[in-house]
């Protein structure tokens, strides 16, 4: 369809990111220093798609 977009795309799409969110003196920043998830990633990891679905 042509013609003028009636909504702003921009607002199809956001931005996250945990850095901005969980504060610099969070709990959870002094215990992700000593979990190593490593493990379980490549547990779950044949339940990912390859192709980013």
């Amino acid at each position: 369809m042509m013609g003028h977009r009636q909504v702003e795309q921009a607002a199809l799409f956001y931005e996250f990111s945990l850095e901005t969110h969980v504060p610099s003196d969070h709990l959870l920043r002094s215990i992700d220093r000593f979990v190593d998830l490593e493990q379980i990633r490549q547990d779950l990891a044949p339940f990912y798609s390859t192709i980013g679905r």
